[in-house]
């Protein structure tokens, strides 16, 4: 049996950091902002018959055999941790080859990790006769992801790559709603440049330290995230209302807010980039992710998309990424 599974990843346009939990129950009408893009990550899975688990990562060139019968040590792995311990939580009964690759640059900034959980779930519980409901996913994926990374994650990408479209996700006292936005999808495609600023993310936002003086009851963190969640539902009004320079002020509103949660969101390079796209036709930026590193979304001028992508592919190290908006999220195929 094959199993092939694939999930997209996204670009967030507002409320980022604002998803971990238990950050968002402090700010009543916490909600993030984000769309799914067409660079996905797979997971593919084919059995066997002699009780081998092999784990492969395209991406990582890395890869590795075990037993079946040693599949509890899969908890202690440190080589391909998330992909070792989502099989340890499934536990099949039976030999398979997995092999995991994202269409994703490493360390983008687009979610690729969170993408590959959600596309790794769909397969293992595949493999293992649909064990969990798929409303079971996003609860399983953020819990062993932050076994791995060993902080709080955030909730917002997993609903991405679960889901695709565009969204809305609301944090409420009860539990964690996703809002599909019915949106000009085709502005949004055709008015967003992504570019990948040819570093790899090291987090220019260290939860954590944020999350510990946030709990600590830092009062300008607080300010900052009433903020991030006013921008979200801003964003939301604006994308429903098919408001564009709204879009762009929201966008341009939040930069500075995000640079004061988070200096280091940006580095030298995506300063340099930002400067080079706002002279070139684009009119807002948007640091994906947690930034210092990674991707940043565009959003340009009517008619200047392509100027943007020729002033940004000019640049060094620079790479413009072609993508469309995933309509379609996780998918799971079987042969």
């Amino acid at each position: 049996m094959i199993i092939e599974s694939s999930a997209p990843t996204r670009v967030d346009l507002a409320g980022g950091t604002i998803d971990i939990w238990p950050l968002y129950l402090f700010h009543p009408g916490a909600a993030t902002v984000n769309f799914a893009i067409s660079l996905r990550a797979h997971c593919r899975i084919e059995t066997r018959d002699d009780g081998r688990i092999i784990l492969e990562s395209r991406d990582r060139k890395v890869s590795f055999e075990t037993e079946l019968s040693a599949i509890e040590d899969l908890i202690r792995e440190e080589r391909l941790e998330l992909i070792s311990k989502l099989v340890h939580f499934f536990k099949p009964t039976t030999g398979f080859h997995l092999i995991a690759h994202s269409e994703a640059p490493a360390g983008a900034g687009l979610a690729g990790s969170s993408a590959l959980t959600i596309a790794c779930i769909g397969a293992l519980n595949q493999l293992v006769g649909n064990r969990y409901e798929a409303r079971k996913f996003i609860t399983i994926a953020a819990n062993v992801e932050t076994t791995v990374i060993k902080v709080p994650a955030g909730f917002q990408d997993y609903y991405a790559a679960q889901y695709g479209g565009t969204s809305c996700i609301h944090f409420r006292t009860d539990g964690i709603e996703r809002e599909a936005l019915t949106v000009d999808e085709e502005t949004l495609e055709r008015r967003i440049a992504i570019c990948y600023t040819g570093e790899p993310r090291l987090s220019g936002t260290n939860n954590w330290e944020i999350t510990k003086n946030h709990i600590d009851g830092d009062p300008t963190l607080f300010a900052l995230f009433d903020g991030i969640r006013d921008s979200s539902l801003r964003m939301r009004r604006a994308l429903l209302e098919g408001n564009w320079p709204e879009v762009v002020e929201t966008m341009r509103d939040a930069h500075p807010s995000r640079k004061r949660l988070a200096p280091n969101i940006t580095t030298p390079q995506m300063d340099m980039l930002i400067e080079k796209a706002m002279s070139n036709g684009a009119l807002a930026a948007k640091v994906c992710g947690a930034g210092g590193g990674g991707c940043i979304a565009f959003f340009c001028d009517e008619g200047r998309r392509q100027d943007v992508e020729r002033a940004l592919t000019a640049e060094q190290g620079a790479e413009v990424l072609s993508w469309q908006l995933a309509r379609e999220g996780l998918t799971v195929r079987i042969s």
